[in-house]
Formats: structure tokens, sequence, C-alpha cells
């Protein structure tokens, strides 16, 4: 189930295993992004997600988007 978390959550769960992936396009991932983070771009997070992400470890979806 979907749920916000803060920073100190975010740290948390990374150290305890999860995985953080962020869907900004490629182009704004290579110009920054949080440490850790695995880059699967939005629109291609359906057809990624099963073959690049471990099903057995808790998921983190993170976009930054200031609209």
């Amino acid at each position: 189930m979907p749920a916000e978390i803060d920073r100190n959550e975010l740290r948390r769960l990374v150290e305890a295993g999860a995985q953080l992936v962020e869907v900004l396009p490629e182009e704004e991932y290579a110009e920054d992004h949080l440490p850790k983070a695995i880059s699967i771009p939005l629109g291609r997070l359906d057809d990624e997600a099963s073959t690049t992400l471990d099903t057995n470890r808790p998921v983190i979806v993170y976009c930054w988007d200031i609209a």
C-alpha cells in the first residue's frame, strides 16, 4: 500500500535493504539523484520493474516535481 514517508524513514528503510527507485526521466536522473537510487523512468516502470527489482525486498518510489 502506498504511503508517504519522511527523510529519516527513507534512510532507515534503505539501510534495512529497501530498493529506492527514481522514476524521473534519464536526463534528470543523470543530472542529480538520491544516493543508492535505481533509475527506472516512469514510462518504463511496468516493463522493467519485474526484471530489475528484487521482489523479496520493499520498494520505495521517488519522483521530484515542483508542479
